[in-house]
C-alpha cells in the first residue's frame, strides 16, 4: 500500500490523524505504518456508538451438566475412547498465550513467569508437564499449537527454544500469531501508541481458529489428521490438557463441543456460567449474572447456574471451519490504552480511556447445537493466575500446586 492509498482508506473512515507524523518518519517506519493501515479493519470502530445495543442476551435457562458421579460411572470407558483418539492422532491442543504478565509485575509473556520457590517452575513448563502426562499415558505425541501475539511472539518462541521445549518434541510444536484489532477513544478514533504505529490489542479469545487459518497452521493440522482441538488458556497451571476422559466423554455423547467446568465457590464468583440461551449452549459471563440468575434453583433445589467454565474446551475441527465462515459477534470492552497526546508524548492512563474490540470463545460455543459441560475437581484442575497476590493469584496457585504434590 502506498501513501495515496493509505490516505484514501483513512479518509473514508475519518482516521487521517494516523498520518500526522508521517513526514518525520524514517523510511522503514513509514513502510511499517502503511502496512499496518493496509491490514487494519477500521469498520469495527463505527460500532462504538452502538455499544449499548450490541449482542443482546436471549432467554437464559439451565443446561444439564455431566457431574463427577456420572463421570466416575463411565470413567474407564470414556478414557479408553479418548486414549484411542489421541493415539490415532485425532486430538490437537491449542494454547492461548498471547498475553503479557503485566498484572504480575512482569513485562515478559505471561507464560514465562516463574512460580517456583526452591527451583524454577515456569507457567509454560507446568502446562507442558500436564500435557506430557497424556503423551505418556497414550504413548503418542499430541500436536501443540501455541498462539502468541505480536507483542510476545519472538520472546515466546525464544523461551521455548532456550528451555528445549521442557522435554516436549519440537516436531509437534507450532507457533502462530493472533490477529490484532485497533484500540480507540470513546468516539471511535484510533489511538497512536507511537508516531509510526496505531495502538492495537489481541482480538480476543474467539479469534484463535481464524488466526490458525491465516498462518497456514489449520492446513498443517488437517494434513496431520487432527479432528478435535482442545483449546485452553495459559494461566491455569493445574488443568489437564487433551484429557482422555474428557475427550472420550465428548465423543461418546455425540457433543459438538466439550467444556470443562468447576462448581462455583460463590454465586457471584468471577467465572462464566454454562447455560442455555434461546435453546442453544452458551455462557453467561459473571458481569451479566443478575440477582435473579444467581438465586435461581433447579427442580431439585440446587443452584441453576452453579458451574463455571475454566476456558478449556474441546471443539470438532469441522464445526470450527463452519463457525469462522460466519461472523462472530464483536464485543467492545472499556480499557486503559496508552496513547500519544497532542504533543506526541506517550501517556499511560490510570483510568479507562477507550475501547478494545474482541471476539470471544464463548460465542463459538453458542454457534453450536450441543455442548457437554464436563465437571472436574476444582482443587485438582483449577489454579488460575490472574493476579500477583490474593484471589486467583500466584500465591493461591502455588498453594494448590503443593496440595497436588507438585514441587515448587
Amino acid at each position: 500500500m502506498n501513501y495515496q492509498e493509505a490516505y484514501k482508506k483513512l479518509e473514508k473512515y475519518g482516521q487521517l490523524h494516523v498520518l500526522k507524523y508521517y513526514e518525520e518518519l524514517a523510511a522503514e517506519e513509514r513502510e511499517a505504518l502503511l502496512s499496518q493501515i493496509e491490514q487494519t479493519d477500521f469498520d469495527m470502530l463505527s460500532l462504538c456508538k452502538k455499544r449499548e445495543t450490541l449482542n443482546p442476551r436471549g432467554k437464559i435457562e439451565p443446561i444439564a451438566v455431566m457431574e463427577l458421579p456420572q463421570i466416575e460411572e463411565k470413567r474407564e470407558a470414556y478414557t479408553e475412547i479418548g486414549v484411542e483418539a489421541v493415539r490415532a492422532g485425532k486430538v490437537g491442543a491449542v494454547l492461548l498465550a498471547g498475553g503479557m504478565g503485566t498484572r504480575l509485575g512482569s513485562d515478559a509473556p505471561k507464560g514465562v513467569y516463574n512460580i517456583g520457590l526452591t527451583k524454577d517452575v515456569f507457567i509454560f513448563q507446568r502446562l507442558v508437564e500436564n500435557l506430557m502426562d497424556v503423551v505418556n499415558q497414550a504413548g503418542a505425541w499430541i500436536p501443540l499449537y501455541v498462539m502468541t501475539s505480536e507483542k510476545n511472539h519472538d520472546a515466546t518462541v525464544r523461551f521455548f527454544e532456550e528451555k528445549k521445549y521442557f522435554g516436549y518434541s519440537a516436531d509437534y510444536v507450532t507457533f502462530f500469531m493472533q490477529d490484532m484489532a485497533p484500540a480507540s477513544d470513546y468516539e471511535g478514533k484510533v489511538y497512536m501508541e507511537a508516531k509510526h504505529k496505531m495502538s492495537t490489542s489481541p482480538n480476543g479469545s474467539g479469534g484463535w481458529f481464524l488466526s490458525m487459518i491465516k498462518w497456514g497452521v489449520a492446513e498443517k493440522m488437517r494434513q496431520a489428521g487432527v479432528e478435535w482441538l482442545n483449546v485452553f488458556a495459559v494461566d491455569n497451571v493445574l488443568q489437564r490438557i487433551a484429557d482422555p476422559c474428557f475427550v472420550g466423554a465428548t465423543i461418546a455423547t455425540g457433543s459438538a463441543v466439550g467444556a470443562k467446568v468447576v462448581a462455583k465457590n460463590a454465586p457471584d464468583e468471577k467465572v462464566g456460567a454454562m447455560c442455555l440461551e434461546d435453546g442453544r449452549p452458551s455462557i453467561v459471563e459473571y458481569y451479566d449474572m443478575t440477582p435473579e440468575l444467581m438465586a435461581a434453583k433447579t427442580e431439585e433445589g440446587k443452584p441453576a447456574y452453579d458451574f463455571g467454565v475454566i476456558l478449556n474446551y474441546l471443539f470438532r475441527v469441522k464445526d470450527l471451519e463452519e463457525i469462522v465462515a460466519r461472523q462472530l459477534p464483536l464485543h467492545i470492552v472499556e480499557k486503559k490504552i496508552p496513547y500519544l497526546d497532542a504533543t506526541g508524548e506517550l501517556v499511560k492512563p490510570e483510568e479507562p480511556n477507550g475501547y478494545k474490540f474482541e471476539q470471544l470463545v464463548l460465542d463459538m460455543i453458542h454457534e453450536l447445537d450441543s455442548c457437554l459441560p464436563f465437571e472436574v475437581v476444582r482443587n485438582r484442575e483449577f489454579a488460575p493466575i490472574k493476579n500477583k497476590t490474593g484471589i486467583d493469584s500466584v500465591e493461591s496457585a502455588r498453594e494448590l500446586c503443593r496440595e497436588n504434590g507438585i514441587l515448587l
